[in-house]
């Protein structure tokens, strides 16, 4: 058993390679579990090698046994979780890519929820946000391939290409009777994860809004320095909506400006080795200054860290609408010299011992972005039985003939946060948050 390097561990649905390729190529040693002896493991052996063979001399075509092998260990570790993946040479290259920061892409965060492909959440300031792509929005096909049955990686790769070239997505939205075609045009994915902004409650009283875009490793310092240029302020705002999650050494070091003391997160896995408490120090953390974070279901994993943490620890209010419910750990280990493994080893505890895994962080205010409609029959059902018909049917909506790109859905977000009344007056998560913050700062006068 060795133990592996934390610097590939991340809260998010990515890993770097920096840190992956510091883990060695030894895989772990294998552990019966107390159902299985050493005689059910070996016929377990024997069984997969028979059908190998089976394959390679009967099978109609002939095959490669690599790629036949390669196909195998994909089809094994994407029934594991949606988040393990077995990776080959051209994926692992590919995940270095998508780790250097910048890339021709679409700006969406995606990953398998109940067996779809699902957008976790448009990066802000991208094509695809700009677009009008949505957290939530399941992706249907990808330019002209269906994603039924559709690797993670294989998406991933499709949706990146050369910057300036078209891609079509056709996505199914709750709530919308029709799929949605969105024509986006891919470009060189740069992400600024902190940007500050002011918000003036009157002449005296100032807050600082801060938008946290992603948990790259720039977070901390850009946090730290956003408060130090704005020193009179009277609370602060974090915006986490539709932030995917990052490193967890930056959730932890943004928890450990506002927490003095106790568990900030957790970690727990089948091995000890995996085991890892993080906790608060004492010095230069500020418990006074009120704090409101919002977050909505593109909120994952670092994100969830860090409101759950706030929530349990009574630091923050918490307003908008349920998280994502990412909670595991992946690391990446190379497999040779060219391929790698990515594996769950491990979920997140926030504080109070309770897990964000399928769960999420529930707000302390429910608040959703805009009024929306009571739910009807027309909303997608997202259980895993129904799910694969549902989707089956609704490729047959689709005419081969319709280039329509849906612009009446193509509403442009705005990248750029200007926190003026306009703004505030159009998000009425922004606007409650604003309310609930001013309660907070006139009690903390008041004490």
């Amino acid at each position: 058993m060795y133990k592996r390097n934390r610097k590939a561990i991340m809260a998010g649905f990515g890993i770097t390679i920096a840190g992956a390729i510091l883990l060695g190529t030894p895989l772990l040693q294998a552990k019966n579990s107390p159902t299985e002896n050493q005689d059910s493991k070996l016929k377990a052996y024997i069984k997969f090698t028979k059908i190998i063979n089976l394959i390679k001399n009967q099978y109609v075509d002939e095959v490669n046994t690599t790629e036949l092998i390669n196909k195998a260990l994909k089809g094994l570790m994407q029934n594991l979780d949606p988040h393990s993946a077995f990776m080959t040479a051209k994926d692992f290259k590919e995940l270095n890519i998508q780790t250097k920061g910048e890339f021709g892409g679409l700006g969406i965060v995606v990953g398998k929820r109940n067996g779809a492909l699902t957008v976790i959440a448009p990066i802000d300031g991208t094509p695809a946000a700009r677009a009008g792509i949505k957290a939530k929005d399941i992706i249907l096909k990808v330019g002209d391939k269906s994603t039924l049955g559709m690797s993670l990686n294989e998406a991933v790769n499709i949706m990146r290409g050369k910057v300036k070239t078209p891609i079509t997505l056709t996505i199914v939205r709750k709530g919308v009777p029709k799929p949605i075609r969105i024509k986006i045009i891919r470009d060189i994915i740069k992400i600024k994860s902190v940007k500050p902004k002011i918000i003036e409650l009157n002449n005296k009283t100032k807050i600082l809004y801060i938008k946290i875009s992603s948990f790259d490793a720039k977070v901390v310092d850009g946090l730290k320095k956003a408060i130090k240029n704005y020193p009179n302020v009277k609370g602060y705002l974090i915006d986490l909506r539709n932030n995917p999650g990052g490193l967890l050494s930056q959730a932890v070091g943004v928890l450990d400006m506002f927490i003095d003391k106790g568990v900030l997160v957790s970690q727990k896995g089948r091995n000890k080795d995996e085991d890892e408490v993080y906790k608060a120090h004492y010095k230069d953390t500020d418990t006074h200054t009120p704090i409101v974070v919002l977050v909505n279901g593109g909120s994952a994993s670092a994100s969830e860290i860090v409101s759950g943490a706030l929530q349990d620890d009574h630091r923050a209010v918490i307003v908008g609408e349920n998280t994502f419910g990412k909670g595991s750990v992946q690391v990446v280990v190379p497999v040779g010299k060219a391929e790698g493994v990515k594996l769950t080893v491990a979920r997140y505890y926030l504080p109070s011992g309770r897990t964000i895994q399928n769960k999420g962080v529930i707000p302390d205010a429910i608040v959703p972005l805009t009024k929306v409609p009571k739910e009807n029959n027309d909303t997608i059902s997202l259980k895993e039985r129904e799910l694969k018909k549902h989707l089956q049917a609704e490729l047959l909506k689709i005419k081969p003939k319709d280039k329509n790109s849906s612009r009446e859905n193509n509403s442009t977000i705005d990248k750029k946060y200007l926190i003026t009344k306009k703004v505030i007056n159009n998000d009425l998560q922004l606007k409650s948050a604003i309310d609930i913050i001013k309660s907070l700062i006139i009690t903390s006068e008041r004490k």
